[in-house]
């Protein structure tokens, strides 16, 4: 008899919940709600080992309005659906982007400066969750963090640095810099051959310093070849199975560079991974924070992070098939998103 444990499942933060909730990714059915340490923000899942992890990245608040820089990472089985452990980075601080190397064993995270120490990713040992290492970026608040398919370099955005930062994964070093205005979110191609990034920054209460929209980036070269212009400002940027890049726009209720917190409801965009022409556009929550899909590109998931929702979307017919509602408190909900398939 089939029961909710043979149904993949979608994992979702509440920032301010704080926890991390699981819905049944065919029903969409909440299933469980597990308590986690303040303020998670990201989520990875090890599919060979069937833990998620989530970053606990401040002690409370948000980036630039946060009481301390928290230093955990949650490690939850997935399949009994229990928080089993905690990793503590110290002393680095703030992790936030994570990514995983499966073939490597290797767990990427990106931290925040320290006093000694300019942002950077600290790499764990994926089986032990020992500390390996810790790659500079050489930028102070690295948010969002992404690597090739292969393994061999990594991409970091910086929201105050003019640059997304590159690392070569091989070597453990910095390996340069790939001019952008301060930048939000990311992804890489399938094929490795672009890198995504969502830029200018979102900065509440002042205009965008440049026109929004996703920077594309030549992985081989390096350089911005392509600017693909957005409505809106983007926080999350995700390529599917397929190739197709998913854009997360902010709507405001008033002037461009509004407050925090005077968003409406946003707006997915959807481009051609071959022509990178706009191909949909769905309505989402207010503020999409997070963005991730089904392994076959079918489905897209959004996390409204001031709605306290997730829009789920039929990538095919470009529309909403439902929204779930995350339990949170206060000003933040639905921001990491992970799609977690069955076991076997």
């Amino acid at each position: 008899m089939n029961t909710d444990r043979d149904h993949d499942l979608l994992a979702v933060v509440s920032q301010s919940g704080p926890t991390v909730t699981f819905f049944d990714a065919v029903t969409h059915e909440r299933l469980d709600v597990l308590d986690v340490p303040a303020e998670p923000h990201e989520l990875c899942f090890d599919p060979d080992r069937r833990l998620l992890y989530s970053t606990t990245t401040y002690v409370s608040g948000y980036y630039h309005a946060h009481q301390g820089r928290a230093r955990l990472i949650g490690v939850i089985d997935v399949d009994t659906r229990k928080v089993v452990g905690t990793i503590d980075i110290g002393p680095d601080h703030a992790p936030h982007g994570l990514a995983l190397d499966r073939e490597r064993g290797r767990l990427y995270v990106s931290v925040e400066a320290t006093a000694t120490e300019p942002g950077g990713v600290v790499v764990l040992d994926a089986g032990t969750h020992e500390r390996v290492g810790r790659i500079p970026v050489m930028a102070d608040g690295p948010h969002w963090f992404a690597i090739s398919p292969d393994g061999r370099r990594g991409w970091s955005t910086n929201k105050e640095a003019p640059f997304v930062s590159v690392v070569d994964l091989e070597r453990g070093e910095f390996a340069g810099r790939v001019p952008v205005p301060g930048s939000e979110g990311l992804d890489v191609s399938p094929d490795g051959r672009y890198v995504y990034v969502a830029a200018p920054k979102g900065d509440f209460g002042s205009p965008p310093a440049a026109p929004a929209g996703i920077r594309v980036i030549e992985a081989a070269t390096g350089e911005v070849v392509r600017v693909l212009p957005t409505g809106g400002v983007v926080f999350p940027v995700h390529t599917t199975a397929t190739g197709a890049v998913l854009a997360g726009e902010l709507r405001m209720a008033d002037a461009p560079g509004g407050a925090l917190g005077a968003q409406r409801d946003g707006v997915l965009t959807v481009f051609s991974p071959d022509t990178f022409e706009v191909v949909g556009q769905v309505p989402v929550g207010r503020f999409p924070l997070t963005i991730t899909s089904s392994p076959d590109g079918a489905t897209g998931y959004v996390s409204n992070v001031m709605s306290g929702t997730v829009t789920v979307v039929d990538l095919r017919e470009m529309r909403v098939v439902t929204t779930l509602e995350v339990e949170h408190a206060g000003e933040a909900g639905a921001h990491g998103l992970a799609y977690v398939p069955a076991a076997g």
